[in-house]
């Protein structure tokens, strides 16, 4: 890398990544990204109809996987498949997980404990398988996991679960960070707020709802607008390549602002 190519620093050209929960908002904007930037991608998703359109959209070498990170040994197994289908595993991206709302006195300890799982439990065991992997090649790696504004902020609307859950995830981001630092694996994590999705689809319609939900929400966010799927593009590119080798346990908040005030 040279200061006088800074682009070279985000070259990320013939890597390996493993997406989990690549047919999901994130998974996709991951899979697009990153395997237009030059990567092999291995994509990984429950839903196998909706995996094939995602890698129907990707540029260059795919793998598909028909599972979710739901156990030690599934983990295990998206590993074992991206090193058997590409030689090695340069990069994981843990977009999967789940969100279920509902006020605490509503809320099942069922739900809590499915919401915690998916998003903590599933994050650590996937973090787990590769960082065996990328020990075991002994050149470093990058690890991003999926956070929130939700993991820092609040929200009066039922989200006990998800905020824990996010909460967990950056704590994990952090410890990950310092341990593995040593080692020239990084672990960061991404954490928006709202951004265009089929969940949030309805926020962004001309309807009365929409308006007074979106109008007292922008008051929060300097930016004055929701988020779009690019936005989440750049952040990950940057902690996917060489740019971000001295970035490790960071957050990085993609929010226009909203949690800085």
């Amino acid at each position: 890398m040279s200061l006088s190519d800074p682009l070279s620093f985000f070259d990320v050209t013939g890597k390996v990544a493993l997406i989990t929960g690549a047919s999901g908002a994130f998974g996709a904007v991951a899979a697009e990204c990153l395997s237009g930037a030059g990567c092999k991608v291995v994509l990984a998703a429950g839903n196998a109809t909706a995996l094939a359109e995602v890698a129907n959209r990707c540029k260059g070498e795919t793998h598909q996987i028909n599972a979710r990170p739901d156990s030690e040994a599934a983990c295990a197994e998206m590993v074992a498949q991206a090193v058997a289908a590409f030689g090695r595993l340069d990069i994981l991206v843990v977009a999967s997980g789940m969100n279920k709302v509902a006020k605490i006195d509503a809320m099942e300890p069922e739900t809590f404990t499915d919401v915690m799982d998916a998003n903590v439990t599933q994050s650590w065991l996937m973090a787990r398988a590769a960082t065996t992997q990328m020990q075991a090649q002994g050149e470093g790696g990058k690890i991003v996991l999926m956070s929130s504004a939700r993991g820092l902020l609040g929200h009066p609307a039922g989200y006990t679960a998800y905020c824990a859950s996010k909460a967990a995830v950056d704590g994990i981001t952090k410890a990950l960070g310092c341990e593995l630092g040593p080692t020239g694996i990084t672990v960061n994590a991404i954490a928006p707020t709202v951004f265009r999705s089929p969940l949030t689809a309805w926020m962004f319609e001309d309807t009365q709802e929409a308006k007074a939900v979106r109008g007292g929400f922008l008051t929060r966010v300097p930016k004055g607008r929701l988020g779009e799927p690019e936005d989440l593009a750049g952040p990950l590119l940057f902690l996917s390549s060489r740019a971000s080798d001295f970035y490790t346990g960071h957050i990085l908040y993609a929010d226009g602002g909203y949690t800085a005030g």
